[in-house]
């Protein structure tokens, strides 16, 4: 199945990955959770305990204004939705998400509130998180 994978301080990339539950836990490190955030018919699968986990926080997830409502933790996907399961992520919806998380992000705590900021290249470059 054609997936498009968003991993902590680095570029989205398109994969190819099997369409079993066994896959996608593999690809998240964990039991899933799927969120269905976007009007298209895709979901974000994350790891269902990632923020319990202290898994590294990876993207935000924003509303209509551009508030963050969400941050996502550890490594995630954006696969396609059929009628009743996952299915390939098609290349046009693959490039518009690839394009939304081009830029890995840090976080953190300002007015008691979660800002997020581009992260610099050489950080993002090394896949280092903070």
């Amino acid at each position: 199945m054609n997936v498009l994978m968003v991993e902590p301080g680095k570029a989205p990339y398109e994969t190819q990955i099997g369409d079993d539950l066994q896959s996608m836990q593999a690809l998240v490190g964990g039991y899933i959770q799927a969120v269905y955030p976007y009007e298209e018919p895709v979901a974000l699968i994350a790891n269902e305990s990632g923020k319990l986990d202290g898994l590294p926080l990876n993207r935000a997830l924003r509303d209509a204004d551009g508030d963050i409502y969400d941050i996502v933790a550890g490594s995630f996907f954006i696969v396609g939705l059929g009628e009743s399961d996952f299915t390939d992520l098609p290349h046009e919806l693959a490039e518009r998400f690839a394009e939304q998380f081009r830029q890995p992000e840090i976080f953190m705590h300002a007015d008691d509130k979660i800002v997020a900021a581009p992260m610099p290249d050489e950080q993002a470059q090394s896949g280092m998180s903070y």
